[in-house]
Parts: structure tokens; C-alpha cells; sequence
């Protein structure tokens, strides 16, 4: 919060969200998450707007086919771009992209469809340029998505996560967060059948399936709204500090802070 001491430690640079005091200590001017690089310090606020980065994992939604490309909200200031050419084509064939696909865009990808996506590039103007050339990218099939603040999702080498409890996650880096059943065939939903990530598996999903995904929402949002960072340690941690809640008690505040305490307090046990 807002004038609570970082660090009293001198050899520290000062960064976004921070002030020094005359006493030479360094304080927070803003409520947030503190985010240190070798000797950076800044707190990253928590009510924000993505900020891109090249290579960053996003869950967007189409919200316009234009021509050669579509417009994605990947919840950043302003809407981000999937060009035609920086998807794979239906079959993975590998071409240049023609008129007839320019004309079969929308059965691609049309408005209101979700994607998981890369960050390819950052335009002058901050818009981002998306790309879904991997087989682990593409259209979301079955499923809940989640929006928290950006800063609390947590950078990893994999933001793709197939959890023990029987349920898939994608945390995206712009806050969007995915989850789905676990599919049969190992990677994510999106992989499956060869149609270059276009193809959803919309077969009824099972009760239990439905239980398992509602409980991980509801964990992912106590973990939230206590302010502690999101990654597959921490929500599994969540998740069986949860099992002795019902689903719908998890929506409790008492119990959101007793599933977040509990979690805190064995991620500063791993720590120490």
C-alpha cells in the first residue's frame, strides 16, 4: 500500500511505483505487487492494464475480422493484432495466404471466439502484434475464463498447465486466465486433430469434470482477490486448502482470506 517501507537497504534502484524518503528509505506510492530485477525495485499497481512484452502467452477475444486480420482484446489499452499470415492454416499446410482464405477468415476465427496466442511484436502506437504458429496455440474450446489483474500472474518458462486435479490452465500474461478439461491426447485442447488449432472438441463434459473446473475458478479467484501471485505452485497449494470448502462457500469472503493465508503461508515455508 501506498507509503509502506520496501526496503531500508541502500544498494537498491528506484523504479515505477516507488519513492525515496529523506530518511532514505524506499516507500510504495502505490498499492500494488513489489517486483524486483537484480537491484530494480517497482511495484506494479494492481488495478492496470496489460502492458505487452515480445513473447508473452495471451488469452484474447476476437473483436473484429478485418481484411488480412483480425482484432483481438487481450484486456491492454488498446486492441491487439492476429494477422491472417501469423496463424497456421486448417491441415498445418504451410503457403502463402490467398484470396480464398482472405474470404474463409471467418471460418477461422470469428467475432466472440476466444484464442490462446504469443506475442509477436510491439507496434510504435503499444498495440500488440499476436501469432499462433505453434500447435499449443489457436481457438479455445470447453470451458471458464477468468480476468485478474495482469501483475498478478507471474512470469514462468510455461504458461500452460495440465493439474493433478483433472483440469487444464492457461495464465495468461494479460490477466485472461483459461481453464478447461484435460483433454486425452497430452497436449491442450487446441492440438488435437490437425486442423492447425482452428478445431473445438464440443462434446458434453462430465459433471465431475464441470465440479473440478468450478472449484479451480473459484480458487484461482480467492487467490486473487488476496493479492497473491498466480502460478501452477500456488494454485494447486490453493487447491487443497480448499478441499474442506463446498464449491459455492469458496465465494465466502472468510473463506477466500483462509484458502489465500493458507497458501501464503506454505509458499513462505517453500521459501525459507
Amino acid at each position: 500500500t501506498p507509503g509502506d517501507v520496501i526496503t531500508r537497504d541502500a544498494g537498491f534502484m528506484r523504479g515505477h511505483g516507488t519513492y525515496m524518503g529523506t530518511d532514505d528509505v524506499l516507500y510504495a506510492s502505490v498499492a500494488g505487487v513489489v517486483d524486483r530485477v537484480n537491484k530494480l525495485i517497482s511495484v506494479l499497481p494492481l488495478k492496470t492494464r496489460y502492458n505487452g512484452e515480445i513473447g508473452d502467452v495471451v488469452v484474447g477475444r476476437i473483436v473484429e475480422v478485418q481484411q488480412k486480420r483480425w482484432r483481438v482484446d487481450t484486456n491492454s489499452r488498446l486492441d491487439s493484432v492476429l494477422a491472417l499470415a501469423s496463424v497456421n492454416l486448417p491441415g498445418g499446410e504451410l503457403r502463402r495466404r490467398g484470396a480464398e482464405d482472405e474470404l474463409s477468415m471467418r471460418k477461422y476465427l470469428n467475432e466472440g471466439d476466444l484464442i490462446s496466442a504469443e506475442v509477436q511484436n510491439i507496434y510504435h502506437d503499444g498495440s500488440l502484434s499476436l501469432h499462433t504458429r505453434s500447435l499449443k496455440y489457436g481457438k479455445l474450446g470447453q470451458g471458464c475464463l477468468l480476468k485478474v489483474s495482469p501483475s498478478l500472474v507471474k512470469r514462468r518458462k510455461t504458461h500452460f498447465h495440465q493439474l493433478p486435479c483433472g483440469a487444464s490452465i492457461i495464465l495468461g500474461n494479460n490477466g485472461f486466465i483459461w481453464i478447461s478439461p484435460t483433454q486425452g491426447g497430452g497436449e491442450m485442447d487446441t492440438s488435437e486433430g490437425g486442423g492447425g488449432g482452428f478445431t473445438q472438441n464440443l462434446e458434453v463434459v462430465p459433471e465431475s469434470e464441470r465440479e473440478t473446473i468450478a472449484r479451480l475458478r473459484n480458487v484461482v479467484l480467492c487467490l486473487a482477490e488476496n493479492c497473491t501471485m498466480l502460478w501452477d505452485t500456488s494454485i494447486m497449494y490453493a487447491w487443497e486448502a480448499s478441499t474442506k470448502y463446498s464449491i459455492p462457500e469458496l465465494l465466502n469472503m472468510d473463506a477466500m482470506r483462509d484458502v489465500a493465508h493458507l497458501t501464503q503461508q506454505r509458499l513462505q515455508m517453500d521459501m525459507e
